[in-house]
């Protein structure tokens, strides 16, 4: 590679067993994962790529992390990936899903994109439309034991296919365990994934109407969320608290953490991976589950022990069909499911 996009890239070798896995480990040699931000944001990013790694040292494969992309068009990237014969590029950004899928015919490159089930093709392109509405229902009956106001609210950096799945989930949680709660809904901006300086402010905004416990989506934004919780002051409400998604925060905790919807994508990658082996790649796309453990809700010290063993009932419940929770990607629907709603657009 030229010397630029080696450093925009940054691969990592990971050397291959010798037949570790037999001839067929020949089907694919390298794995890359593009990112929007860098992969140490505790959340979407460094979860991918934790379990992009994490698949590919299993496998053998040439491993190439690249990091820090933004949120604008990635086709030169993608290029140059496919020109170092790259066996699978996870595109990880909704926003990447489109010039994916036109470089992957272009090139004859597989890649893997997020929230866009429509673009399967066979052999050639996947899709990981990822949803952890599951975990985000037993959040919400986390929350509702949690509030001592009867408010919680949920603050987006947007409003993409996830985490939606995840704000109707916790909804349906919240109002089952508390059927009078309010359910408040704000919406930092419709892109606002990095926008920490907005996620504080629009959580201290659902924090002085009444909220005690925070819902976050936001990737980078989610620190915003984190210390607009820390920092909070509510004249006789006690302490607020914060549940975060995809990632664990716990090692830079300050004591509001609640829990995460935490999210491991290494089942999905690995399924890939074996896909290609098996000639399946493209056929079908890939989700995440309580059942397979690719989804749980963090466990802290915050947490008690009757409220635990609660979720842990609920979650065996899920697990075994006997309770379901509805999933839905429309934001409309999501919108119609809250107290209240607060969105600039």
């Amino acid at each position: 590679m030229r010397p630029w996009i080696a450093r925009l890239l940054a691969p990592v070798l990971v050397a291959a067993p010798l037949l570790a896995h037999g001839a067929a480990a020949a089907d694919i040699t390298s794995l890359a994962i593009m990112t929007p931000e860098q992969a140490t944001d505790f959340g979407w990013n460094q979860q991918g790529a934790a379990a992009a790694a994490a698949v590919a040292k299993k496998y053998g494969l040439t491993f190439t992390l690249a990091q820090g992309l933004g949120y604008g068009d990635v086709r030169n990237t993608l290029r140059e990936l496919a020109d170092d014969k790259t066996g699978l590029i996870i595109a990880h950004a909704s926003g990447y899903n489109t010039a994916a899928a036109e470089i992957a015919a272009e090139t004859g490159t597989r890649v893997a994109v997020v929230d866009s089930p429509k673009s399967l093709s066979p052999g050639l392109v996947a899709d990981y439309t990822l949803s952890g509405h599951e975990g985000a229902f037993l959040a919400g009956i986390l929350a509702a034991r949690t509030t001592k106001t009867g408010t919680v609210a949920i603050v987006v950096s947007g409003e993409p296919p996830a985490w939606n799945a995840q704000s109707f989930g916790f909804a349906q949680g919240a109002k089952t365990a508390l059927p009078s709660i309010k359910v408040r809904y704000a919406v930092i901006g419709p892109a606002a994934y990095a926008d920490a300086a907005g996620a504080k402010r629009v959580t201290e905004a659902a924090i002085a109407a009444g909220a005690d416990v925070i819902f976050g989506q936001g990737n980078g934004a989610s620190f915003g969320m984190l210390q607009a919780v820390e920092t909070a002051r509510p004249a006789g409400q006690g302490k607020v608290w914060f549940i975060d998604v995809i990632g664990d925060k716990s090692s830079i905790d300050h004591g509001n953490l609640l829990s995460s919807v935490v999210w491991d994508y290494t089942p999905v990658f690995d399924q890939m991976v074996q896909d290609i082996r098996a000639d399946t790649f493209g056929r079908h796309d890939y989700r995440l589950s309580l059942a397979s453990g690719s989804i749980h809700l963090l466990k802290t010290p915050h947490i008690p022990d009757s409220v635990w063993t609660e979720l842990m009932a609920a979650q065996a419940d899920i697990v075994a069909g006997r309770l379901k929770v509805e999933e839905t990607f429309d934001a409309a629907k999501v919108r119609a499911a809250m107290s209240s709603v607060q969105a600039d657009q």
